[in-house]
């Protein structure tokens, strides 16, 4: 999930195969909202991949190729667009046809004729909803300062992405990142410039990224990255580019370094906790070792294997 601003227009996607239906919605909505299409549920699901923060669907129920009811409950059974408000909007009248939509997910069903009172005022209800639901969530699974994930959130997400892993026999490596001499420069240039270089360094993690891994604020200084299907050797090429941009960084003038630790999950190292100490012990290598720089903890020594920078 993305910050978003609450002033910035919502994204809403009309999935329609009667053109006409969609110049109608659009013409409707188009001051308000920013609008996608998509003229059935195949050509839905490519616009969602490539849209994954959309705010609202607008979906007919009779389509040629994937019907509404099925594209419903495909999106409600994947928890990636699961939380994506659903609103119904076919000639389909009956109150059979409604309750079945209903007890897919949608938040809504209005039937044709479309009336634009109607249905622009149902549309600003749940995208208002919508977006005071992200706002709460936000809150509860984000760091205030520097908008990472906070140590909560970590902490289960991480238990399930050991989980994912190991099931799907694919590789899974942790970062620890350290500021280095982080207290000098709170003691020197206040907590203030101190908090810019937080979220100067978080800026940076959030851009380096992928949209599956984990990015947290470990505690102070710290913070955790988790990376999806990513082996120890690629973790410590990822590793080494963050720590190059946060030594050019320079935020309010001041040199900005940190240290790394990196681990692999494997047969030993398999749980969250065992995860965490090993790559703080290679953490605690890179900082007694002369800092900035990357140290990675292989299984069998749980010591330096590699350093870079």
């Amino acid at each position: 999930m993305k910050w978003q601003a609450t002033d910035e227009k919502a994204v809403v996607l009309i999935v329609d195969d009667a053109s006409v239906n969609v110049r109608a919605l659009q013409h409707i909505l188009k001051d308000e909202y920013h609008i996608k299409t998509a003229s059935g549920g195949v050509e839905a699901l490519a616009c969602i991949a490539q849209e994954p923060n959309l705010d609202l669907i607008l979906l007919d129920v009779s389509m040629p190729d994937i019907g509404g009811y099925d594209l419903c409950k495909k999106l409600k059974d994947d928890p990636k667009t699961a939380d994506i408000p659903i609103i119904f909007l076919t000639g389909k009248d009956s109150s059979a046809d409604e309750e079945h939509g209903l007890s897919l997910g949608a938040v809504d069903y209005i039937t044709k004729p479309i009336r634009p009172v109607i249905v622009k005022a149902r549309i600003k209800t749940h995208v208002t909803l919508k977006r005071q639901y992200d706002l709460l969530r936000a809150m509860a699974t984000r760091d205030a300062l520097t908008g990472l994930y906070n140590r909560h959130y970590l902490s289960d997400a991480l238990k399930g992405k050991i989980s994912q892993a190991i099931c799907s026999e694919t590789p899974l490596s942790l970062m620890i990142i350290d500021i280095d001499h982080f207290k000098q420069v709170n003691d020197t240039y206040g907590h203030l410039v101190g908090d810019i270089v937080l979220t100067s360094v978080a800026k940076v993690l959030l851009e380096q990224v992928r949209a599956d891994d984990i990015a947290a604020r470990f505690g102070g200084e710290e913070f955790v990255v988790v990376l999806e299907n990513c082996g120890v050797h690629d973790a410590c090429i990822k590793a080494e580019k963050i720590r190059s941009i946060i030594e050019n960084l320079h935020p309010e003038g001041i040199r900005v370094s940190a240290s790394f630790g990196v681990v692999q999950l494997s047969h030993h190292i398999n749980r969250s906790s065992k995860l965490l100490n090993h790559a703080d012990k290679a953490l605690y290598q890179a900082k007694e070792s002369g800092r900035n720089k990357v140290v990675v903890c292989r299984e069998k020594t749980s010591k330096v294997s590699r350093t870079l920078g």
